[in-house]
């Protein structure tokens, strides 16, 4: 199985790539996480929806194919960890690639979110894009050590 991220965005501190790298190297080579990090589109002198648009089709230039399509949004389904390990052990039975999707300053177009398998909340609260990815970095290892029964995660 290959995790992959799209993330729109760039030039993030150093300890957003720190703390993703942290995560994303512990994870064993069936399950390693890709980032691809995509420059978010400039808003001069453009309304949100047309913004949305043009990163949407560089999203979906970016998607591996037959990618299972996770949207990341806060108004999404909040998932506990193991429902997430859950997630995972599914994706896997089914041979699935799944692809988590973080837009930009202005969330994701509609007609990415309408195209995604699940759409997943991390937490009710807005964050900010880099700590999302550290943060869905982290969880996916969670999630993967739950299902190995690795010590790292305890309830």
């Amino acid at each position: 199985m290959k995790l992959t991220l799209i993330a729109l965005g760039h030039k993030m501190p150093g300890w957003v790539q720190s703390g993703f790298d942290e995560y994303s190297k512990r994870m064993p080579p069936e399950a390693r996480i890709d980032l691809v990090e995509l420059k978010p589109e400039d808003r001069a002198n453009k309304s949100t929806e047309k913004v949305l648009e043009a990163e949407r089709v560089r999203i979906e230039a970016a998607l591996p194919k037959q990618a299972t399509r996770i949207v990341l949004d806060e108004r999404g389904e909040l998932v506990s960890t193991k429902q997430l390990s859950e997630a995972l052990a599914s994706w896997m039975a089914e041979g699935a690639n799944p692809c988590f999707l973080i837009g930009s300053a202005d969330g994701l177009s509609p007609n990415l979110k309408q195209s995604a398998a699940r759409i997943f909340a991390l937490s009710k609260l807005t964050l900010p894009h880099g700590m999302v990815r550290v943060l869905l970095a982290e969880q996916l290892y969670r999630a993967w050590s739950l299902l190995k029964n690795h010590p790292y995660h305890r309830e």
